[in-house]
């Protein structure tokens, strides 16, 4: 069997078996078809040929050709996973993955948006719906959900009608690894989705085909993450401060006034959709910075 054609059959294993949602297939796609790539510029043609020494190579490469190092260390995850699963079928007699180090990512502190500062910029986005622009009504629901679910772009972009529960202010979401959770949202969320779904969905999809997407663009056809990267950034960019601005900002900050408000760690893993509570921990930090920047600003003798 071909290497492309070994590649073809790990893919639809981790999309079907695994569940892995379709931007982590493509970025192990991208990973191991330069993996593969590499390994034939130098004459190998048959997966026994990749072994530990071809994939420290592929990762040096990678290294002298200033790629982050997030970037190299997610190669040598897509790399190992891929070897473990040849040797676990019988394409390898032993795993050559399993010995791959790489970097650690540098892990940086998300960026937080302060409650005054969120505030204000909620009060921007309701003046502007306070028109009868269906977009600008659409726009501060999308807004609105994002922090108060503290929900991923891909599941605010993947939710149907049927997923949101308007009498108990819950929705359904789908997160990585097509687990399900249920998670709730607040009473300014509240009025604001319903007056989209009331008012201004029913405008958009005028004369448009049918869709059960709770969230459309103006073509009346389901919205998609970029453009809800490019609503959160327009919203961001008018907020001093550093850092990404995308939708997972939102996310990040609702976490982190969770935490803030004394909400437990656990109850924020759940609420996240975390399978790990490490993943979580990060916030606890985020906390702690915010504390510290206090102090040193509000104490006497900081």
């Amino acid at each position: 069997m071909s290497l492309d054609a070994i590649l073809d059959d790990y893919l639809a294993h981790v999309s079907t078996e695994r569940g892995y949602s379709s931007h982590t297939v493509a970025a192990y796609r991208a990973d191991l078809a330069d993996l593969l790539s590499f390994a034939e510029q130098r004459g190998i043609t048959t997966v026994e040929g990749i072994d530990l020494a071809v994939l420290r190579d592929w990762l040096w490469v990678a290294t002298e050709r200033g790629l982050a190092r997030a970037t190299i260390a997610r190669r040598a995850a897509s790399a190992r996973g891929f070897t473990h699963w040849m040797t676990r079928r019988g394409d390898l007699a032993s795993d050559p993955g399993a010995r791959l180090k790489a970097p650690r990512a540098q892990r940086t502190l998300p960026r937080v948006v302060g409650v005054p500062a969120l505030d204000e910029a909620f009060a921007r986005l309701a003046a502007r719906a306070g028109g009868d622009d269906p977009v600008a009504v659409r726009d501060l629901a999308i807004a609105e959900l994002l922090y108060a679910s503290a929900l991923r772009v891909s599941e605010l972009v993947g939710l149907d009608l049927g997923d949101v529960d308007r009498r108990r202010r819950t929705v359904r979401v789908t997160g990585k690894g097509s687990k399900e959770r249920v998670v709730p949202y607040g009473a300014p969320a509240a009025h604001a989705i319903d007056r989209y779904l009331d008012s201004a969905r029913p405008v958009m999809l005028v004369d448009r085909p049918a869709t059960t997407a709770v969230f459309v663009g103006a073509r009346g056809s389901r919205m998609g993450s970029r453009s809800v990267y490019r609503l959160v950034a327009s919203i961001l960019e008018q907020i001093p401060g550093t850092g990404p601005s995308g939708p997972h900002a939102f996310r990040h900050t609702a976490a982190t006034h969770l935490l803030d408000g004394g909400a437990d760690l656990r109850a924020v893993q759940e609420f996240l959709g975390h399978a790990s509570l490490g993943t979580t921990q990060i916030y606890t930090h985020v906390s702690a910075e915010r504390l510290k920047e206090s102090y040193r600003t509000a104490h006497p003798r900081a």
